[in-house]
């Protein structure tokens, strides 16, 4: 029998209009604080996220993204959270935000592949 991963994830997300709270999911972060994992995907839909906020600023949610990948991949361009461990990046980008970029709460499970249920909830959530 293989071994089971905790796992906690989250789905990113892009308020265009945040006085309306509606959102549009554009990504997933899974983290499995015993395997030492944390990863982070997003897809940007600018026709949809236009058809909710014409005026959005796509290049801004581009920069703001990149942001949160250098955090979540814990990459010296990240600044000083980037620095922090995994759990703790994983809690900081999961924080309850009233910004275009916010995150659902976390959700836990078990895998046996990290990899394969992060690409199988992405899928099912994101794309």
């Amino acid at each position: 029998m293989q071994e089971q991963h905790l796992y906690d994830y989250a789905v990113i997300r892009v308020v265009p209009r945040v006085e309306r709270e509606e959102f549009i999911n554009i990504g997933l972060m899974l983290f499995s604080k015993r395997q030492k994992y944390l990863r982070m995907e997003y897809h940007i839909p600018v026709e949809k996220i236009h058809l909710f906020a014409p005026e959005f600023d796509i290049e801004q949610l581009e920069i703001n993204l990149a942001s949160f990948d250098k955090i979540c991949s814990g990459k010296k361009d990240g600044g000083p959270i980037a620095t922090f461990d995994i759990a703790e990046r994983f809690r900081w980008l999961t924080a309850i935000k009233s910004s275009s970029i916010q995150t659902s709460r976390p959700h836990s499970g078990f895998s046996t592949d990290l990899d394969k249920t992060f690409d199988k909830l992405y899928t099912e959530l994101v794309l």
